[in-house]
């Protein structure tokens, strides 16, 4: 119990675990399109893992440090597209930064995250513009659609998870945990019709056998259960695809 304490707290808490998430989610598309480089797949993490800081801690007493953390960030993020790809890169870069801005900044009057219903289409729409644009040299519609729907999927267990305690309606408010299930199979099916129709065999396999296990845990997602149960399982199924690619092509 210790372990998994020390875990969540330098791990979880951290935004380090969703970030590297969301960057093996990209790599697996990467991979699959031939784009993979390292200093795009440093760029995608720190992008993360710096808008979930701002996002968690803009309205706490670490506000500064924060701030202090993100500038370095994106000094470094701008480093990094200028000697190794584009100022078209550097545009969209920056682009999908003021998306992540507009979702919960502390600036706004009103932000996307206090829309009723939009925050699960919106944390979609940003992975997916990762995926299919920020690492591509045009703008893939399947690979957006495929992350689209996976991930708005998704993020409806969270909805689940914090039900009681969310200030604005949310889909299990509004129609209940088994519908928004419903909604969260079908977005997954969708996202599964596609990848099959499009990636590469093996790519799809994974893709397939991840969205499997995406169902269970959909299935058995409770607003009683521990946090646990979605900042790490229900989150790591957007590193399974990259995960089962390498057991399949490794082992």
């Amino acid at each position: 119990m210790n372990i998994l304490k020390v875990l969540k707290k330098t791990v979880i808490d951290t935004q380090m675990y969703v970030s590297l998430m969301g960057t093996l989610f990209a790599v697996f598309f990467m991979k699959e399109q031939n784009t993979f480089r390292f200093p795009t797949v440093l760029l995608i993490f720190i992008t993360y893992f710096s808008g979930y800081l701002y996002t968690k801690y803009q309205y706490t007493k670490h506000f500064f440090k924060i701030l202090v953390v993100n500038a370095v960030a994106g000094i470094v993020c701008a480093f990094l597209i200028i000697h190794n790809h584009n100022e078209i890169r550097l545009l969209k870069w920056f682009i999908i930064v003021v998306l992540g801005l507009l979702y919960n900044s502390f600036f706004l009057d009103v932000y996307i995250r206090k829309i009723p219903l939009l925050k699960v289409f919106y944390v979609g729409l940003v992975w997916a513009l990762v995926n299919c644009w920020l690492t591509l040299p045009e703008f893939s519609i399947p690979i957006f659609m495929i992350s689209f729907f996976f991930i708005t999927a998704l993020v409806l267990p969270f909805d689940i998870r914090d039900m009681n305690s969310d200030t604005v309606k949310t889909f299990p408010m509004l129609i209940g945990v088994q519908n928004t299930k419903y909604i969260a199979y079908i977005l997954v099916f969708i996202s599964i019709i596609i990848s099959t129709l499009y990636l590469e065999l093996h790519y799809a396999l994974s893709f397939f056998i991840t969205s499997i296990i995406t169902y269970i845990l959909i299935y058995f997602s409770e607003n009683k259960r521990d946090d646990a149960y979605f900042s790490f399982g229900v989150e790591t199924c957007s590193a399974l695809p990259f995960l089962f690619l390498v057991i399949m092509e490794y082992f």
